[in-house]
Parts: structure tokens; sequence; C-alpha cells
């Protein structure tokens, strides 16, 4: 019985950063998460799909994915892939003292997937991987200066309209953090404006400014989120789920689920 999501961390504790080439011999992986990384993936060749969460994208190179570290992903890839990919950990985030940077990884994570038509972006991620092979970060100011001419690069394929905030308020940037560290969600906008030492409102205002939506909102979307994937990835019982969301019962987590989705959480694992 798979009550557990798998979590995955592929990079070893001491390291801040890892970049590699694609393995060539992944094609279908079992749905996980990750240990404290942000995940960029550059594929050059391969057909198939990349699901995450719930949103499936097909593989159409060259293409680029993201997997934050709170999102549960998973691939089906139908011929052999190539390209790359860089973790960066937290610790990287957080030692790092180049703003710009920050700035520059932080702005990528709002985008799930992009397709850069710019042969820079292949150049850089061979030329970042040389060095991370070569260095093994002791030659720390040319691994940031390729990192940031790589994300800059890629920022510049991005989207239009990212799924996320477009701004790094560092209110919003905490409470979202805050929804993902916490072993149970608290369904009380007051309970995370408590933790983040503001009010409610202050915490409303600041959600409305960044992604248009109110606090309670974000925290729905949240909670909301974590029970499609257990829904969908574990075998917990819909008892389970609803204990593991800190709701009071089985009906209170049916009622809340069906209002926010339409439909309830035992129609949802039917028909999927």
């Amino acid at each position: 019985m798979k009550t557990k999501l798998e979590i995955k961390d592929k990079a070893a504790p001491t390291e801040g950063i890892k970049v590699a080439v694609f393995k060539k011999n992944i094609r279908k992986t079992s749905a996980h998460k990750h240990n404290s990384y942000f995940e960029i993936i550059y594929m050059t060749k391969g057909s198939g799909t990349h699901t995450t969460d719930t949103q499936e994208v097909a593989i159409e190179p060259p293409i680029v994915f993201t997997i934050r570290k709170e999102q549960l992903h998973f691939w089906d890839i139908q011929s052999e892939p190539e390209g790359y990919v860089l973790i960066i950990k937290k610790q990287f985030i957080d030692n790092c003292m180049d703003q710009e940077l920050k700035r520059l990884i932080s702005k990528l994570t709002e985008f799930s997937s992009m397709q850069p038509k710019d042969a820079a972006v292949g150049a850089l991620f061979e030329m970042l991987t040389a060095e991370y092979e070569k260095e093994k970060l002791s030659n720390r100011p040319i691994v940031d200066g390729l990192m940031k001419a790589l994300l800059g690069k890629l920022l510049q394929s991005a989207p239009v309209e990212p799924f996320a905030t477009n701004k790094n308020d560092n209110h919003f940037v905490q409470f979202k953090e805050l929804l993902v560290s916490q072993e149970k969600p608290a369904n009380s906008v007051a309970h995370y404006a408590g933790l983040l030492h503001t009010t409610p409102q202050n915490l409303n205002a600041i959600c409305r400014k960044e992604v248009g939506q109110s606090a309670a909102a974000v925290l729905s979307d949240y909670i909301i989120t974590e029970a499609k994937r257990m829904l969908l990835y574990t075998d917990h019982s819909i008892n389970e789920i609803a204990y593991l969301l800190n709701f009071k019962d089985n009906s209170h987590f049916t009622k809340y689920f069906k209002r926010h989705t339409g439909q309830t959480p035992k129609t949802l694992r039917k028909t999927n």
C-alpha cells in the first residue's frame, strides 16, 4: 500500500547545486516530490509527457520544465531523452550573497514550462556542467556567473503570464513557505498572519497585490492541491486524508472539497 509520497534527494547534503546530463535511461517514474530543492530540466531530445501535480505537458524539445520543492511530478518518456538537469538546493539560495541571482531563481519558480529557442541556452548548460564537473563549485564566481546568464536566457523565453506571483514580496513568500513547511495545514488566515507577525487584513492585501487572490483563496488552493495529490497518488483512505489535512472529519473535508472543485473526493479518485 502506498501511503506516503516518495521524496527524492538528488544532491549530496554538502552540495548547494548539482548540474548533470539528463540520464538517457529515464523513461517512466513514479510520482514523487523533492527534498528542499528546485529542479530545472532542459530537454533537447525526447518525446512523451511530463506531469506536475495534475498538469500533463507534452515533451516537445527544446523545452524546459521546472519543479518546485513542494510539487509532485513524474515522467512518461517514450523515446531516448537528451538534455541537462540543474538542481538548486535551499541552502544554496539561503547562502547566496548575489541578490540578482536570487531574484532570477525566484522569478523562474513562477513558470512550470517554457520553450527556449535561443541556442545559447544549450551552450550555457554545457559550460555550466563542465565547470561543475571540473571544480565542484570551488570556482564559485564562474559558476554563479554562468547560472545568472543561463537563468536570464531562460526567462527571456518564459510565457507572458506566469502561474504564480510576479513580485517577490517577503511576507507573501514567507506565507507560501509556511504552507509547505507545516506538517498539517491550518485552514485559518489568522493563524498564518499571526506566525508572520501581521494582521489577516494586511496578509489579505499582500496576497491580492501579488496574485490577485485573497489570502483565504491562496490557502484553499494549497489545501485542495494537497488533497488532489493524496487522492491521486497515494492509497490513503478519504478519512485519512481528511485527518492529514487537519479537517475535523470526513464530512467536513468532503463538503470543503466539493465546494472548491465541484466534485467529491470519491468522484475524483474514481474518474482518474
